[in-house]
């Protein structure tokens, strides 16, 4: 979802980085970037280790989440990826079932559903933050194969950020890379193919892949 369908990653930034100052610690752009599309959990384990913080993961995940609710219902600028919501409808009205497979929590996720009206078109939706595993293992679209019930040569994974790409090609499915304006540094080496515009997905561009 991140990057993919809505742009929260600027909103995860402001949060994180407001969270980082609150917290006292000094968190390099690398050591951020590595973030990019692991869970809260994994993110706040990662905090507490290597800044030896006192803060639980649960205090410190609602100081994020509560800098983030603020950016998501007042930032002026957070809108879906332009594109996507045209992606979607296609995808729907061709019979094409959709599962929601992202790393955000379920609180999260509702947010976005509610504030862009996306419930309708998606058969089911799986929060990593439920999981035992984080992206870039290949738990999360496994369980979205198993929700579509489909095997996973007929999936296929749109995703932003090298965790992620590297999530797809382990679940063994075609995994079609966003090169997202927001998501730097990322990898997009195990990609099967790498797009910038949403147009380049619709059904009778990516046909020749299955």
């Amino acid at each position: 979802m991140d990057g993919v369908i809505v742009d929260t990653e600027p909103l995860h930034r402001k949060a994180y980085f407001k969270t980082f100052n609150k917290l006292g610690i000094d968190v390099s752009e690398d050591l951020y970037t590595s973030f990019t599309g692991a869970s809260t959990r994994k993110v706040c384990d990662t905090l507490i280790e290597n800044f030896n913080l006192k803060q639980t993961f649960e205090e410190i995940a609602k100081i994020k989440r509560d800098y983030f609710k603020d950016y998501f219902y007042n930032d002026e600028e957070f809108d879906l990826i332009p594109g996507v919501k045209e992606l979607i409808e296609h995808y729907y009205e061709n019979g094409i079932t959709l599962i929601l497979a992202s790393s955000a929590t379920m609180t999260t996720i509702n947010m976005v559903f509610e504030k862009f009206e996306l419930e309708k078109y998606f058969s089911g939706k799986i929060s990593g933050a439920d999981l035992k595993e984080s992206k870039p293992h290949p738990e999360v679209f496994l369980l979205a194969a198993e929700m579509a019930k489909e095997p996973v040569e007929n999936c296929m994974v749109i995703e932003d950020s090298t965790n992620g790409i590297l999530a797809a090609h382990r679940a063994k499915i075609f995994c079609a890379a966003y090169r997202s304006p927001n998501s730097k540094n990322q990898d997009y080496t195990l990609a099967d193919t790498v797009v910038s515009d949403y147009e380049e997905l619709e059904l009778d561009k990516i046909s020749k892949y299955f």
